[in-house]
Formats: C-alpha cells, structure tokens, sequence
C-alpha cells in the first residue's frame, strides 16, 4: 500500500525559508516520479515541482529560482528547499506520486507566509 507523510510546514515571513519533506513506502522510490503540488483558499491545486527517478527537475514558473526539489532513494525521502517565500506561496502543500492505475496524495501541510 502506497503511503505518502509530509512534515516540515509552518509560519515564516516573507523572505524567510521552510524545508518540507514527504517519506513514500509502498513503493519503489528510486523508480517513480515524485512531485510537490500545493492548493491556495480558493484556487485550483497546481504543480510546484517535481523530480524524475532519472533526477531530471521540473519546476513551475513562480517558484524557478527560489525551491528546490530533490530525492534521496535510500531513505525514500523527496524534499523541497523553498527560499525567499512569498505570501503568494501561502498554501497546503501536498507530495504527489503516480502508480499505475491511479495518483496517491499525502495528507498535505500548512505553509504561510505572513509578517
């Protein structure tokens, strides 16, 4: 059973920087794609990263510069650095993977950017 636990979210102000990490089991880490989604009050949940099991990184056009997503494949751990957050980055921020037939979400964690 696929199982995915987020940690690491919280208030920060602006500027300042949070690290999340998502633990994944049930799965052969180092052969899926792992992503961080997030969902803000009000809008649609979107992709902020994601790192293929080939390390290749995709990022979304808001976040290229300031996060960043890696792997590690013995702990079976992805993680994402975010730096120099923004109020706009204030959302639940969710590890996402894929397994044949269907997507598995995490519970998801709170970040809020405020001063």
């Amino acid at each position: 059973q696929v199982e995915l636990v987020e940690s690491g979210g919280g208030l920060v102000q602006p500027g300042g920087s949070l690290k999340l990490s998502c633990v994944a089991s049930g799965i052969i880490f180092s052969k899926n794609t792992m992503a961080w989604y997030r969902q803000a009050p009000g809008k649609q949940r979107e992709l902020v990263a994601q790192i293929t099991s080939g390390s290749s990184t995709t990022y979304a056009d808001s976040v290229k510069g300031r996060f960043t997503i890696s792997g590690d494949n013995v702990k079976g751990t992805v993680n994402l650095q975010m730096n120099d957050l923004k109020p706009e980055d204030t959302a639940v921020y969710y590890c996402n993977t894929y397994v044949w037939p269907r997507m598995y979400w995490g519970q998801g964690t709170q970040v809020t950017i405020s001063s």
